[in-house]
C-alpha cells in the first residue's frame, strides 16, 4: 500500500488537486485506489456547496496517472507526464459526491497502448455501488 505522499510524486497534480489518498493494490495491468476528499468543504472541484458526479472522471484520471507513475518508476525511467485527450462509454449512476459517507475506491486497468499513448478503462465504487464507469485515452508528453 502506498500512501499521499508518494502518490504527491508521482503525479503533477498538487495540493488537493491530487484527489487520491492512496493506492490499495497495483500491477503492470491494474490499480486500485482509495480517497475520502469528496466530502471536503475545500474540496477544489466544489462548485457551491456541491461536488457533481461528473468530477468522477477527473478521479478515473488520476488513477491511470498514478498507475502510469507507478510503472515509469518501476521501469527506472522518469514519469511521462500524460494529457487527457477523450473520455468515452462514461456512465454516471449518481448526481453528487459530497453527500456520499465513506471513501471512493477506483480500478483502472490498461486496456491498449502505444509508445506515445495510453488508454485506460476505470470504475468508482462507493461501499459497493458502481458510480461512474468509463474509458480514457491519454497522450504521453514524451522527452
Amino acid at each position: 500500500m502506498l500512501g499521499r505522499d508518494e502518490i504527491l510524486q508521482l503525479v503533477p497534480h498538487q495540493g488537493g488537486m491530487c484527489l487520491w489518498d492512496e493506492v490499495v493494490a497495483w500491477s503492470a495491468q491494474e490499480i486500485t485506489l482509495r480517497a475520502s476528499n469528496h466530502r471536503d468543504a475545500l474540496h477544489p472541484l466544489r462548485h457551491g456547496d456541491q461536488l457533481a458526479a461528473i468530477h468522477l472522471c477527473e478521479y478515473g484520471a488520476q488513477a491511470m496517472a498514478v498507475h502510469g507513475g507507478l510503472r515509469g518508476r518501476e521501469r527506472g525511467g522518469a514519469v511521462q507526464p500524460g494529457v487527457l485527450v477523450a473520455l468515452r462509454d462514461v456512465q454516471l449512476q449518481v448526481a453528487r459526491l459530497d453527500d456520499l459517507a465513506g471513501p471512493l475506491d477506483a480500478s483502472a486497468w490498461v486496456l491498449v497502448e502505444g509508445e506515445g499513448s495510453q488508454q485506460y478503462a476505470f470504475r468508482i465504487h462507493h461501499q459497493g455501488q458502481l458510480l461512474a464507469e468509463g474509458r480514457a485515452a491519454v497522450m504521453l508528453q514524451l522527452p
